[in-house]
């Protein structure tokens, strides 16, 4: 009788947690601002090569999230973000591009503001190491005739 009630007993547990409604994904109260990674790294690429990056902004919150800016921390780092309204567990993308001429490491970054409770100024950073490209030479170069003609003195 005791194995019986105990079944039962867990049976109707499992039924109870099963019939509970699925979660919403979202985090919070108001807008939430979540990002997929807050570093790009290029690694290293050539001078003038794709110094393009991108960067997915989830709104895990319950309000929508409204982006308002994206900055970058200088004329060589242009960002661009949508500006109008993320629905709740919906995404945007922010589109990064740097200017790949400068040669040398690249440590920038993009301030986004928004009216997100969790973050309404959030940081993301790039950085990688721009190399100029491998010198080809611009005319061929003639080895010496291995058997020259020599001057014989008389």
């Amino acid at each position: 009788m005791k194995n019986v009630i105990l079944t039962l007993g867990l049976s109707f547990l499992s039924f109870a947690a099963m019939a509970q409604p699925e979660m919403k994904p979202v985090g919070g109260t108001g807008p939430m601002l979540s990002l997929n990674k807050e570093v790009h790294d290029y690694g290293t690429i050539t001078q003038g090569g794709n110094g393009e990056c991108e960067f997915v902004v989830t709104n895990t919150g319950d309000q929508p999230l409204i982006i308002s800016q994206c900055q970058g921390s200088c004329g060589c780092t242009v960002p661009q973000c949508e500006t109008a309204p993320i629905k709740p567990g919906a995404t945007s993308i922010i589109k990064v591009k740097y200017d790949s001429s400068r040669l040398g490491a690249i440590a920038k970054s993009v301030t986004i503001t928004s009216n997100a409770t969790n973050a309404p100024s959030k940081v993301i950073t790039i950085k990688g190491m721009i190399e100029a490209p491998a010198s080809s030479p611009t005319s061929p170069v003639k080895p010496a005739a291995p058997m020259a003609p020599t001057a014989v003195p008389h």
